[in-house]
């Protein structure tokens, strides 16, 4: 069994309840579906906060929320999902309680709707030092148009920059400690988000596994809003596996200089 980067709480008695959970949900425009899926997160085995960060919705997504049982925090206006992400856990690390070991943080898409307590399975293998970072594993989702071409490229890019092969590296739904959040940070923007936090993570010794989980979430067609939005995830991916590759390249290069003998006239 692999071993996770992240130090573990320490042993004693009593110990592994001290380590619990926040379900992030970044969301906008989910007044259908956002309170199915709180009530649901808060099934969850371990989970003390579920927190959905309103992304400018237009709609009513944080009454909603708030009235399902979640804390909810807005943003004055669409900010995108990394910065919804990045709010949420700043928020949870001010309610962690002293003296207490960081909650894990368990991300999860306000479209899940009762089927969002089945992420439970992500959090085991982080709680228990097997993984930094668990990734559901999505069964096919009825209606979906896609074709495979932004999994694929995302898969490959990863690859190339970690040996790692992941088989959905899209998954939002994903399960991880503190740290190993703080070291992905600042998150890819766009749908590049989960690509680079992967590939930011396993370059840094972090542990990462693939859990399957049985989750239904809106997919997207193929329609030409399915066509664009998929575009548009391609376009947010490759700019962050560039940068990445730029990234590495630059600190392969200063490796190298750092590492040369130094001449003195």
């Amino acid at each position: 069994m692999p071993v996770a980067k992240t130090p573990r709480p320490a042993k004693g008695r009593g110990s592994r309840d001290l380590q619990r959970v926040a379900v992030v949900i970044p969301a906008k425009d989910e007044q259908e579906r956002i309170a199915a899926t709180v009530r649901s997160a808060r099934a969850i085995p371990h989970v003390d906060l579920v927190l959905v960060v309103d992304d400018g919705s237009e709609d009513d997504t944080q009454h909603v929320a708030r009235d399902a049982g979640a804390v909810v925090v807005r943003h004055s206006h669409n900010r995108g999902k990394a910065a919804a992400m990045e709010t949420g856990a700043a928020v949870v690390a001010m309610r962690d309680a002293p003296g207490r070991p960081p909650r894990l943080l368990l991300f999860i898409d306000g479209d899940l709707g009762d089927t969002a307590v089945n992420t439970a399975p992500l959090v085991a293998p982080v709680r228990e030092g097997v993984a930094d970072l668990a990734i559901a594993l999505l069964p096919p989702q009825p209606g979906a148009g896609g074709r495979g071409i932004v999994v694929g490229a995302a898969r490959r890019a990863i690859h190339a920059l970690t040996g790692w092969t992941p088989t959905q590296p899209l998954s939002g739904m994903r399960c991880l400690t503190r740290e190993a959040f703080e070291a992905a940070t600042p998150l890819a923007r766009g749908w590049g988000v989960e690509t680079g936090m992967t590939i930011d993570l396993l370059r840094k010794g972090y542990v990462a596994v693939e859990v399957p989980c049985d989750l239904k979430h809106r997919a997207s067609s193929n329609d030409l809003k399915g066509q664009m939005h998929r575009a548009a995830q391609y376009r947010d991916v490759m700019v962050a596996v560039n940068a990445r590759r730029v990234r590495g390249a630059f600190d392969a290069v200063r490796g190298v200089r750092s590492e040369s003998p130094q001449i003195r006239s």
